[in-house]
């Protein structure tokens, strides 16, 4: 039997390694990649063998936790960040700097939430490390209230004529600028962000001058000059910037680092984009330490530092001066795009798991979501069309949130015109079915690419086509065209080198782009899983890092049910797709 102080050792680095090592993939579980080559998500597993999968950690953190308040309560707390420095180092864990700033950075939160928390052991075990479903547990539960009036009949969007003018909008996401990047530095290192020093062994690769594949960010020139090419080649009428500036270094941030990044960044697009508005939303990564928003019922922490930046900086791309006052509340705004046209921009941090401050209260933090019902309302009493961005995507969020979230979405479905997301890197989509009649598609989620290659990836943006500026206009999407800089040929050639990866409507071949078409494709895919068109998105799902061959039918089934689950933890929504060959 292990000792009581080495559970809470463990139970201390799981927490950590939890935010280290899946902060980018949040529902991309190691003992996942290695069975289906890193696509089917926890939640994906879980459905595909009919049950809750009860973790190795599980176990662990039933055991640990208890330990852990009771060696709290009576104040054993002096030595406990040399001793978990002690334990990261002699397993080997990581190396000693990165043990040293994990803990640092992550130990306090961990500690007031195990204090102060009115959850009990097994419920933080549930929340944390998915041991049970969140449903299961009343403290999870809570609900929205919507305003008394009924849910209009639903009117699907129609194409507008041909000649009609149209929007093109740019969206970029997941910059990760890595101001630390070397070339000919270690890829494959043993810390969770490489390409940062060393020198490799011989016969092993190194850090390409534009960048490379493996877990490693952007360098800062590369960075510039996709920037640079959008702007001089991209004719665009605004752009949708969904968060995550700073590189992936989470055990070594501080406010000052994360301030720099954005700072910097955003200059850029001030200086490379004079003319154009940037409607931003703010990333996990913009926190310092990465994911943690405390909550107003926090006194420990605040984020008031960032949010004046994020004010300062958003003002600057573009934004008028009348969203300041909600970017300082909580870095969520709406502003008038268009006459008839509004833009919602939420913060989707106070939704996941990895915010460990919501354990302590996770009821709509910060009003957000009745805040959101409430413009939603006013868009529909006023004829407006609607489109939210957001850097997580509602999947990714503690399981009230999402359920919510996906009533919100099923209620205004009129008004929403789109949706658009980051967070996940890949190239990905999501769409949200009807609540009643659960084969009706109502509205669509864009997932989009990030400009980083973290993890195993070609830079990416994209450009969407939308129905445009004119009296009646849906403000619907009609067509997008994803754009990838080919990082092989990059550093073979030492120049950048961009791909026109695909257009959405030719590579699908859909008639039009709205939920309907969607979900067409989605039982199209369906239907021959281990055909030719699920193997063409797995290639865009990568932005043709690989082709369909590396997908086997579990990935593959894997890939569609997120395309397919618009919400977390809804172990049914994929049910019907073929299960074996």
């Amino acid at each position: 039997m292990s000792s009581p102080t080495t559970l809470l050792y463990i139970l201390f680095y799981h927490c950590v390694t939890f935010i280290i090592r899946i902060d980018a993939h949040p529902i991309r579980q190691e003992t996942v990649e290695q069975m289906v080559g890193g696509l089917i998500s926890l939640e994906a597993l879980q459905w595909s063998q009919k049950s809750q999968i009860e973790l190795p950690v599980c176990e662990l953190c039933h055991m640990a936790v208890p330990l852990a308040r009771l060696l709290i309560e009576i104040g054993e707390m002096d030595e406990l960040e040399t001793l978990l420095t002690d334990f990261c180092v002699d397993f080997k864990l990581f190396d000693k700097d990165i043990c040293l700033g994990a803990i640092h950075e992550y130990k306090h939160v961990v500690v007031e939430v195990l204090t102060k928390a009115h959850l009990t052991d097994q419920q933080l075990c549930a929340i944390t490390f998915g041991c049970e479903k969140q449903s299961d547990f009343p403290v999870f539960s809570w609900n929205v209230t919507f305003p008394d009036k009924p849910k209009p009949p639903p009117r699907p969007p129609q194409p507008p004529a041909p000649e009609s003018p149209k929007l093109n909008v740019l969206h970029l996401s997941d910059i990760h600028v890595d101001f630390g990047y070397k070339p000919g530095s270690i890829v494959d290192c043993s810390a969770p962000l490489c390409c940062r020093g060393g020198q490799p062994a011989s016969g092993n690769r190194s850090a390409g001058f534009w960048g490379d594949y493996g877990h490693c960010d952007l360098p800062q020139w590369t960075a510039k000059a996709i920037l640079k090419h959008i702007a001089d080649i991209e004719k665009i009428d605004f752009v949708y910037y969904t968060g995550d500036l700073p590189p992936h270094d989470v055990w070594n941030q501080s406010r000052e680092d994360q301030i720099y990044s954005i700072n910097t960044i955003n200059q850029w697009l001030v200086d490379l984009f004079p003319n154009k508005i940037f409607y931003s939303t703010v990333g996990n990564h913009e926190a310092a330490p990465c994911n943690l928003y405390p909550t107003p019922s926090i006194r420990s922490d605040n984020i008031s530092w960032l949010y004046e930046v994020l004010a300062d900086s958003w003002i600057k791309l573009g934004l008028p001066n009348d969203t300041r006052d909600s970017i300082l509340r909580g870095a969520f705004y709406t502003t008038i795009i268009r006459s008839g046209f509004r833009l919602i921009s939420l913060n989707m941090n106070y939704c996941p798991k990895e915010n460990y401050w919501l354990y302590i209260n996770s009821t709509d933090p910060l009003g957000q979501l009745q805040w959101l019902i409430q413009w939603l309302q006013y868009a529909e009493d006023q004829g407006e069309k609607v489109h939210l961005i957001g850097h997580h995507p509602p999947q990714d969020c503690l399981a009230a949130f999402s359920w919510n979230f996906h009533k919100i979405i099923n209620r205004y479905e009129n008004t929403i015109a789109g949706q658009f997301y980051g967070h996940r890197h890949n190239d990905e989509f999501a769409v949200v079915y009807d609540e009643v009649d659960t084969k009706r598609p109502v509205s669509m989620m864009y997932i989009g690419p990030s400009l980083t290659t973290e993890s195993f990836l070609n830079p990416g943006y994209r450009i969407f086509s939308m129905d445009g500026d004119y009296p009646g206009s849906s403000y619907w999407v009609l067509d997008h065209r994803t754009v990838i800089m080919n990082l092989t040929a990059a550093n073979m050639y030492n120049t950048t080198i961009f791909v026109d990866e695909y257009n959405a409507r030719d590579s699908y071949q859909m008639k039009n782009l709205f939920p309907e078409d969607w979900g067409d494709l989605i039982e199209r895919m369906q239907t021959d899983i281990d055909g030719p068109l699920m193997s063409l998105a797995y290639t865009h799902y990568t932005k043709s890092y690989q082709n369909g061959t590396h997908c086997d039918h579990n990935c593959r089934q894997g890939l569609l049910c997120g395309f397919k689950t618009s919400r977390s933890e809804d172990f049914h929504a994929c049910d019907s797709i073929p299960s074996g060959r």
